[in-house]
């Protein structure tokens, strides 16, 4: 297994201090009808002998909401969905939030990005690239 390790393009991690000050700020400007909140979803990115794969935790969201495209080695990841409001209520919390996201993963040469598949199931978007015949690991035998 090679030790590859993928480039995450996502928002910068701030110190518990920032989000806090980020959080005051985005209640803020929701008591005005505004989120200010960037949102990214969590993922994962590993590989085994036969492939790499990107998981993305998208509960809640809809095939049809989330577009997947590869340019030059980096797969970038979108999704909008509209958000949609209690009729006639009052929010007391309101966390899950519409609107936009993006996600790009700069992807190892190793592999074949023609054969990718994905699937959506559980909340849980998952994306599959087999290695290259050439990348995979194999046995050679010793004669004699």
């Amino acid at each position: 297994m090679s030790s590859y390790v993928p480039t995450v393009v996502s928002p910068v991690r701030a110190g518990s201090f920032d989000r806090e000050i980020d959080r005051m700020f985005d209640e803020a400007l929701r008591a005005f009808g505004v989120s200010g909140q960037a949102w990214a979803p969590a993922c994962n990115a590993w590989e085994d002998g036969n492939g790499f794969y990107v998981e993305i935790a998208l509960p809640g969201w809809e095939s049809k909401d989330i577009s997947l495209e590869i340019e030059n080695q980096v797969l970038t990841v979108k999704g909008e969905r509209t958000e949609e409001r209690a009729p006639g209520g009052t929010y007391h919390l309101r966390e899950i939030a519409g609107g936009q996201f993006a996600r790009l993963f700069r992807l190892p040469t190793f592999v074949d990005h023609e054969k990718a598949s994905a699937t959506h199931k559980h909340g849980i978007l998952t994306v599959t690239f087999p290695k290259r015949e050439e990348a995979k690991p194999r046995r050679i035998m010793i004669e004699g």
